[in-house]
């Protein structure tokens, strides 16, 4: 069954578009991804880990999640102003990252590292001496 060119699945009354379950995917997928930057954000055991699963995920949960209301929306100006709102965001999450990132580390603040170096081995061995 087609209507308006787009293939509809019904069941029980309800008509659900090929678009609609798309949107839906990408919206799940968008919000999934944004839950897992926010347990790297507490998992991961220093500044650098910790924002690198920030910058990273929120480009991407950004995206799918416009990408899902974008199709909700159809071609209209509101799709447009998402667009919009994305490419901005494209390149300013990952800027902003950097920037942080190259602070931190202007700032003296050390990776952390399995072998024992960094900030917190710095400070165990700071207590040690005194």
């Amino acid at each position: 069954m087609a209507v308006s060119g787009m293939l509809v699945l019904t069941g029980k009354g309800n008509k659900m578009t090929v678009l609609d379950i798309l949107s839906g995917i990408l919206l799940l997928a968008g919000c999934s991804l944004g839950v897992i930057g926010a347990i790297g954000l507490i998992r991961f055991p220093d500044f650098y880990t910790r924002m690198h699963a920030a910058g990273v995920t929120d480009t991407l949960c950004a995206g799918l999640f416009f990408g899902g209301l974008a199709i909700q929306f159809g071609l209209t100006l509101a799709s447009a102003k998402l667009l919009l709102i994305f490419l901005f965001m494209l390149f300013t999450c990952p800027t902003s990252s950097h920037a942080l990132a190259k602070a931190a580390r202007h700032g003296g603040l050390e990776p952390w590292t399995k072998t024992g170096s960094g900030a917190a081995h710095n400070m165990s061995q700071e207590g040690a001496k005194s």
